[in-house]
């Protein structure tokens, strides 16, 4: 969201370093870039780690198709975090991706 450098992201598993997009080009300013990342095998590993949250917030229930409000309330949520620690939202949302388990569909 332009608020926070991902130039100090690190990725401390390195079997998920290929899987976990938070540098170079993938650094994206705003988690909306409508790409095509499921037409082919492991394309979806290419795509921004915060927009694959998105994504996820927007399955189930009221939330599905509306990736503008998952966008506002990721948003949002990751200003909080950074009240509350002091420290980059987004390096702490990769390291839940790290300790989390190991299924997305």
């Amino acid at each position: 969201f332009g608020k926070w450098d991902f130039s100090e992201i690190e990725v401390s598993d390195i079997s998920l370093e290929d899987y976990i997009a938070c540098k170079r080009d993938h650094a994206t300013y705003l988690p909306h870039t409508a790409g095509r990342y499921q037409v082919k095998r492991f394309r979806k590993a290419t795509c921004p780690i915060v927009e694959r949250l998105a994504c996820c917030l927007m399955r189930k229930g009221r939330n599905s198709g509306q990736k503008l409000m998952a966008v506002r309330i990721i948003q949002h949520t990751l200003e909080i975090i950074h009240l509350l620690t002091d420290k980059s939202p987004i390096q702490i949302v990769v390291d839940a991706v790290i300790n989390s388990g190991p299924r997305e569909g």
